[in-house]
Parts: structure tokens; sequence; C-alpha cells
């Protein structure tokens, strides 16, 4: 977990890249995180990005 979400970005985006495959950028409480998609489930997390490392990152909002 990371309170500085640029660092938090690169660090999903590098996940998505190594593990090619999807990777969820959320927020709990005041902390940043990432797992990948299929782990992240029914958390209670509010999910920010989703990494794609085939076609990029977009905003879940």
């Amino acid at each position: 977990m990371s309170h500085n979400l640029e660092l938090a970005q690169k660090h999903a985006w590098k996940l998505a890249r190594t593990l090619m495959t999807t990777v969820i950028l959320f927020q709990s409480d005041d902390q940043y995180g990432v797992l990948p998609e299929d782990e992240l489930e029914d958390a209670e997390v509010t999910r920010l990005f989703e990494y794609d490392p085939y076609t990029g990152a977009r905003s879940v909002h």
C-alpha cells in the first residue's frame, strides 16, 4: 500500500506488464494498492484505474 498515487500508478503499470494480466489500482481509506483483477473480487475498496497490458490504462469512473 502506498500514500503516493503517482508511485502506485507506476507500480500498477509495471505489474500489469510483468504478469501480462489486467490489474486494478484501488483506494482503501487513504492508501492506494494494486492487485490482479481476479484477486480483488468483492473487496470493499474504491477502484480507480484498470491497467491492461495490451491496451494500457483507463479510469474506472
